[in-house]
């Protein structure tokens, strides 16, 4: 049993305008997952700098960041993060570059959790269809053809109002897409932009969007999160 999560953490600035990094880091240790998948974790120019504070999370959590940073003061790879457990192993990380016209990535780490091998990848696609349908193509490509397989979870935000989109679609032959609900904006919610997509070794047993007096005000974003169990053998036809 894996708790797994994803949060656009919107460089820790809230709906009330204020950059207040410890309220992010209280809305990281509510969800208590095991695996978080965190987006917008850097600003954007000069630096990269992180905008939650590696030391406060090695103090404040359980949790260490996958070493996905290029430099000293950014905490992940255009801005995915990936944060686990003390006790999961991180045996390899990647980061994939992804076509488009503005700066977007995604990360990928092979981790070691309760023994079993598995891989998590973090993404946070673009605003345009056009774009998010390259970017799903090339981050499948690079997953399946230039790595060894593993069980997989894709997670982040994907930028998509719509389940039955064709981007969505893209998915389907080797993956099943989860929903947890309405993610944005977080006061109101009305967009499920945010998905959690598993190989068919995992089945999701439970999802979820977290909504606490701190998450509504925290971010533009809820954050969301399924309970994931790892079967031996694949559960999903073809």
């Amino acid at each position: 049993m894996i708790k797994i999560g994803s949060y656009n953490i919107q460089k820790s600035i809230g709906v009330d305008a204020r950059r207040r990094p410890e309220r992010t880091l209280k809305v990281i240790r509510e969800l208590d997952c095991d695996i978080l998948a965190l987006q917008e974790a850097d600003k954007r120019f000069g630096p990269r700098e992180s905008t939650l504070d590696r030391d406060s999370i090695l103090a404040e959590t359980d949790y260490r960041p996958v070493p996905f940073a290029t430099g000293d003061m950014s905490l992940g790879w255009h801005g995915n993060a990936l944060l686990v457990r003390d006790k999961i192993g991180i045996l390899d990380y990647r980061r994939i570059e992804l076509p488009t016209l503005e700066p977007r990535g995604a990360v990928a780490a092979d981790l070691l959790v309760n023994g079993e091998k598995l891989r998590v990848a973090a993404m946070h696609l673009s605003l345009v269809a056009h774009f998010r349908k390259k970017q799903i193509t090339s981050l499948m490509h690079q997953l399946h053809e230039h790595m060894d397989y593993l069980p997989t979870v894709l997670i982040g935000d994907l930028n998509e109002w719509r389940d039955a989109s064709g981007s969505m679609k893209l998915f389907e032959e080797r993956y099943e897409v989860t929903t947890p609900g309405r993610s944005f904006p977080s006061p109101m919610p009305v967009g499920s932009l945010d998905r959690i997509i598993t190989s068919p070794e995992f089945t999701v047993s439970q999802a979820g969007v977290h909504k606490s007096k701190t998450s509504r005000v925290a971010s533009d974003h809820l954050p969301v999160w399924a309970t994931l169990i790892l079967e031996p053998a694949g559960h999903i036809p073809g």
